[in-house]
């Protein structure tokens, strides 16, 4: 079966080099186009480490990449991680049509902030789900699903590269097989079940300390790494990426104003919010991310010092 990879990142490369490695006939790569001073995309490194052509067209709507594609006999093409809009008869080239990987077990979650929202919003179950793509967003049969729990510690960090990513490579080798053996299933997404959340960018990640402290923490784990949960102290933006929640047996005997620093120790900072505390312990300020204590020295930053 002649395969095409249509991806980008680590997630694209992992993909094509486990497809490689199996003994799979791809014939080709799609990679999202590069930008100036841009480094080279990973997958496309590796494909052509492989020998393998690479082709990054900056539309899927040009008459000139549709025969460019016809012309590679695709059986079927595998979309790991794809950003761009692809229309459906694009999709429906290859003999078996196309597949693609999505961090959410659909119809919950389609958007391109899949992982974090349900971490923010207090899920304990996310998934993964390979499906059929049409021209919607993310709304195409669904080929497999795997499941995995988010615990009280889990970050988008650790729900993607311990979890879904491996499982999701695991599950495009055994979409692939049900493909070949044409036994795949095309199962219709429950509309009455779908939720879509925007992106989840900067403006969704400032902190509030007047909210509980469920809330903050769920914001701080759901935007670590990406965007980064954040707050600001004197007009500047710092980031915050690991917190140990401190919750108030009661919250009318906390001392401290909403977002006051009322402590700062060698291995970090604590700080009030509505119904606790947190031990803030790495933060991100003008230059990389470094133990919040480090911060607070460097920064000269003293017990009573209050974030916006």
């Amino acid at each position: 079966m002649r395969i095409v990879v249509h991806g980008q990142q680590a997630f694209g490369k992992a993909v094509l080099e486990e497809l490689l490695k199996r003994g799979e006939d791809v014939v080709a790569v799609y990679v999202a186009p590069q930008k100036p001073g841009q480094k080279p995309d990973p997958l496309m490194e590796a494909a052509l480490a492989a020998g393998l052509p690479v082709y990054q067209p900056d539309s899927y709507k040009k008459p000139e990449v549709w025969e460019e594609f016809r012309a590679l006999r695709p059986d079927l093409q595998v979309m790991a991680f794809v950003t761009l809009f692809v229309p459906e008869d694009f999709l429906n080239i290859p003999t078996h049509g196309s597949i693609q990987y999505h961090p959410s077990l659909l119809p919950a979650y389609r958007g391109a902030s899949a992982i974090n929202w349900p971490i923010i919003k207090g899920e304990t179950e996310t998934g993964l789900s390979i499906f059929w793509p049409d021209n919607g967003l993310d709304t195409g049969d669904i080929l497999v699903q795997k499941k995995t729990p988010i615990s009280e510690t889990d970050t988008l960090g650790t729900v993607y590269f311990d979890r879904l990513f491996p499982m999701g490579v695991d599950a495009m080798m055994e979409s692939v097989d049900l493909v070949k053996a044409g036994k795949a299933p095309r199962i219709k997404q429950d509309e009455s079940k779908a939720t879509y959340e925007g992106r989840c960018a900067p403006g969704n990640a400032k902190i509030d300390w007047g909210k509980p402290w469920e809330q903050i923490d769920r914001l701080i784990r759901g935007c670590n790494p990406a965007p980064g949960a954040w707050t600001t102290l004197d007009g500047k933006t710092i980031k915050m990426f690991d917190a140990k929640p401190l919750p108030a047996k009661d919250p009318k005997g906390i001392a401290g104003k909403l977002g006051e620093i009322v402590a700062v120790d060698a291995d970090g900072i604590t700080v009030v919010c509505a119904d606790g505390r947190f031990k803030v312990t790495r933060v991100q300020a003008d230059g990389p991310k470094v133990g919040a204590g480090e911060w607070a020295k460097g920064a000269n930053i003293e017990k009573g010092a209050k974030f916006g």
